[in-house]
This record gives structure tokens, C-alpha cells and sequence, in this order.
């Protein structure tokens, strides 16, 4: 169980604060509810390179690390499709230095044509390496628009071209910043040995002055029912042959997620799971296999991903792999099966609770969710999930004709 208070600013920002005094350190989380599905079309890969940008100073703190290095702490963020979180952990004496910082960058983030032309550098480099000049690393720039034909999950975090960071201009990157890190748009979380009182008292210091801003109101494309199986295929430098089967799934939220995501460790968490018994090592079809999900606030992505061995053709791959799904649709899972993933998902769902910084992402992302409370009943939904509720929505998932299949075949000499 993790406990929290929280209280709200009059500028809107959301504050909640979990006070844990066995330990000498504290954690300010703050998530900003904007991701790569809140970009334009034209302009996307912004709110990646706002990740980036952040950390290139503001007004009165012209490197970001230094100040806090300084008093002993540490800082990240990242950003997903949904969501840019910001974090700092350091020692709780100096949780000041954290709100300084942070409250500096929310209401002034240096805009210079320099720092920007720096970031721009440094996530086209960035493009280049880990999406354009790896093995596979185009994967999700070509299987988003296989799933997604309307929703801006179409393209990935780090956007859909080079061209559009390369072409981001400051007045475009002001409107960005402008319209979504503001405080009504942010919840912020601090953790640690930390008290009610004292946050309170920081919060109204150091972000209460900060302008609310205009309320951003997402208008987003509604992804359409798939009904048509899809494919494409490519031939890469790549060391192997690669399969990836994409299927559309709810979002986080829906009912359904939970018994999807039991569904996606009945095949394949551990050694023990389905396809890595059945497709690795009873019948060796396939070097490594893996199913998972993005878990996506919108409509979802469902995806199984193998390598066939080399004698292996595509064709029985894949026949091997729908094989399995089919049988999740007509025979109920097990109890004992059940029970197992269940019981591996709690433990993972305790752990998480032991790790400060985990506990304050965690609260952040349940409160954009509706309610950090929810946090606290996450195991019960898993464990409540029943076989009958898992063979459902394998029937509604594993259908050919809502299917995304990207191929990706080794170039030979």
C-alpha cells in the first residue's frame, strides 16, 4: 500500500506527496501529460526534443546539472508516446535545490537559437544511429503505420523523419513549450523523507507564481476498427529474419487490459512461458521469441516478435506462431498456468512498490490516469482476472483481419 496526500496549487498543478522517513533521500517526479501523440503531423519528434531541450539551462541556471550535482543529485527524464517525465532524486536536506530547478524550467526554458541548434544536433544524431544505422532499428517507424492509419500513434517518439527536426524553428518550439509545460498541464510527485508541510510550503514557493497557462483540450483522431490483415516486407541488412505480428488491442484504461497483459506472460514471461517452450526449445523453430504489449493510453498495440532459426522459412514461422494463438482462443489457460503468472506479476507488482523513484512514477502516471489511488488496487484487477475473461480476448485479438505482419528478411550475398 502506498500512502500519499496531495493538494493542488491555484495555477492547477496537481501535487502529491508520499512521505517515507526510512530513508535519507527524496524523489520530485514530474510528469507533463504531453507525448509524441500530441504533435502535428508536419512537426512531429517535439516533445522527444523537449526532453532534450529541457536540460539545456534556463534563465537562471544556465547548465542543468551543475547546481545539483553540487548537493549530491541525480536527474532523467524520458518520453514516450504518451507521457514526458522528468525526475531528480537526491538527498532529502536538499530538496530545495529540486524545486529550484524544476520550477526554473517550467517557467523559463532558455530559448536560444544555439541550444537548440546543440539538442537538434544531438537528436538527429540520435535518429541516425539507433533507428536508421541499427539492425531492426526501423521497426517501429514502419510498423506504427502499418497498425495506426488515422491515430498520431502512427509515428514513433523520436517522430517520423529527420526532416522535421531538422526544420524546427524556435518560434515553433516556443508555441510547443507555450501550449503544453504548464503547470495545469503537469503533476508533480515528491517522495521520500519528506513532509506535507514542507512540500506545501515549497510548492506555494517555487511554482505557485508560475503562470497557469492556457488549458490544452486533445482532440485526437479516433483509430477505426481494423478489419483488414496487413503486411509489408523488407529486405535489411539485418543478421537474421525477423517476424513481427502486430495486433490493435484497448487502451490502458479499458476493462480488457488486464487480462491482455496476463495473456501477453502466459506466452511469453520466462523460460517456462508457451512460446519459448514450444517454439525454442520443444520444436526449434526460433532463436528467441516474445510477445508484449505498449500498453498505450489509446487503442494499443499487441505484438509477437520472433527470429526463425536459419533453416526456418517465414512461411512455418509464421504458421508455428498463429498455431499457438489459436489454441490460447479455444482452450481456456489452466489454472495452474494461470496461477503462475499471476503470482509473477504480484511479486513484480511488490517490488516495485520498495523502489522510492518507481513508487513516485508510479503515483504520477495513476493520477493522469484518473486517480493515484487506482495504484493500490492494481494487483486485485490482475488477480481478479479469470481464464474464461483471457480466452475472450484472445478470440478478439488473435483475428487475421486485425493482424499487422512487417517481415523483415536478411539481405544474402
Amino acid at each position: 500500500m502506498v500512502q500519499f496526500e496531495r493538494f493542488t496549487l491555484s495555477n492547477g498543478l496537481r501535487v502529491l506527496v508520499h512521505e517515507d522517513h526510512t530513508t535519507p533521500m527524496a524523489v520530485v517526479n514530474v510528469l507533463y501529460d504531453v507525448g509524441a501523440r500530441d504533435e502535428q503531423p508536419d512537426q512531429t519528434g517535439f516533445a522527444h526534443l523537449f526532453e532534450h531541450l529541457m536540460f539545456g539551462g534556463s534563465v537562471n541556471v544556465p547548465v542543468y546539472d551543475e547546481p545539483l550535482q553540487r548537493v549530491g543529485g541525480e536527474n532523467n527524464a524520458f518520453t514516450s508516446n504518451d507521457i514526458t517525465n522528468y525526475y531528480i532524486t537526491l538527498p532529502s536536506a536538499n530538496l530545495e535545490t529540486a524545486f529550484w530547478l524544476e520550477s526554473d524550467r517550467m517557467l523559463n526554458l532558455a530559448f536560444s537559437e544555439k541550444s537548440l541548434e546543440v539538442q537538434r544536433n544531438v537528436v538527429i544524431e540520435e535518429f541516425k544511429q539507433r533507428y536508421l544505422n541499427q539492425p531492426y532499428g526501423d521497426v517501429w517507424l514502419r510498423l506504427r503505420p502499418l497498425v495506426y492509419k488515422q491515430h498520431p500513434y502512427q509515428w514513433a517518439t523520436i517522430g517520423k523523419e529527420i526532416s522535421h527536426i531538422e526544420n524546427a524553428k524556435i518560434e515553433d518550439v516556443k508555441a510547443f513549450f507555450t501550449k503544453h509545460y504548464n503547470p495545469q498541464n503537469a503533476i508533480m510527485v515528491v517522495g521520500g523523507d519528506v513532509t506535507l508541510a514542507q512540500v506545501k510550503e515549497l510548492a506555494e514557493k517555487w511554482f505557485a507564481p508560475i503562470p497557469a497557462g492556457e488549458r490544452y483540450v486533445r482532440q485526437l483522431p479516433h483509430e477505426p476498427e481494423q478489419n483488414d490483415e496487413r503486411r509489408e516486407t523488407v529486405t535489411a541488412k539485418v543478421p537474421l529474419n525477423d517476424v513481427y505480428v502486430a495486433f490493435q488491442m484497448p487502451g490502458r484504461t479499458d476493462a480488457a487490459y488486464y487480462a491482455i497483459d496476463l495473456l501477453s506472460d502466459v506466452l511469453s514471461r520466462g523460460h517456462s512461458s508457451r512460446l519459448y517452450q514450444s517454439l525454442v526449445k520443444e520444436q526449434p523453430l526460433f532463436s528467441e521469441i516474445h510477445a508484449y504489449m505498449t500498453g498505450s493510453l489509446d487503442k494499443g498495440m499487441f505484438v509477437v516478435e520472433g527470429k526463425p532459426l536459419e533453416d526456418v522459412s517465414i512461411e512455418d514461422a509464421e504458421t508455428a506462431i498463429w498455431r499457438e494463438l489459436e489454441k490460447l482462443k479455444t482452450e481456456p489457460v489452466p489454472d495452474n498456468e494461470l496461477t503462475k503468472v499471476k503470482n509473477k506479476t504480484e511479486s513484480t507488482m511488490v517490488f516495485a512498490e520498495m523502489g522510492l523513484l518507481d513508487k513516485a512514477m508510479n503515483l504520477a502516471y495513476f493520477e493522469l490516469l484518473g486517480d493515484a489511488g487506482l495504484l493500490n488496487h492494481e494487483t486485485g484487477r490482475y488477480l481478479a482476472v479469470t481464464a474464461d475473461a483471457i480466452q475472450s480476448q484472445a478470440r478478439q485479438l488473435f483475428r487475421r483481419d486485425n493482424s499487422s505482419t512487417l517481415i523483415y528478411l536478411a539481405e544474402t550475398a
